[in-house]
């Protein structure tokens, strides 16, 4: 069980970096031709695929760091754990959103 909730975990965290890469380099908080509620939404945009970026690379970085050896101590701000089932939720619910999306746009 807890080997596919890992799979799950690895599996959604690259579909979700993937996605959030996708959008980061298509988004332009700085345009010169948006206005400040249109650059206030594009930085909030940005910064929610930042967010997912970094949590969907740490979900791809922490099994290589523990096949590594690499421990907590030496990495104090990696939680170098297996998932939880909420975090594996978590990732591949946003995974599903993002693969209904492409699926739905054709």
């Amino acid at each position: 069980m807890n080997s596919t909730i890992q799979t799950l975990h690895f599996i959604g965290g690259f579909i979700v970096l993937a996605e959030a890469l996708n959008k980061l380099e298509r988004t332009n908080p700085c345009a010169c031709s948006l206005d400040a509620r249109e650059r206030v939404t594009e930085w909030l945009k940005a910064l929610a695929w930042l967010l997912l970026a970094i949590g969907a690379g740490g979900a791809l970085a922490t099994p290589v760091l523990l096949l590594c050896g690499v421990q907590s101590a030496e990495a104090p701000l990696l939680r170098l754990e297996p998932p939880t089932i909420a975090e594996t939720a978590v990732l591949l619910g946003f995974a599903t959103l993002i693969v209904r999306t492409r699926i739905k746009e054709g």
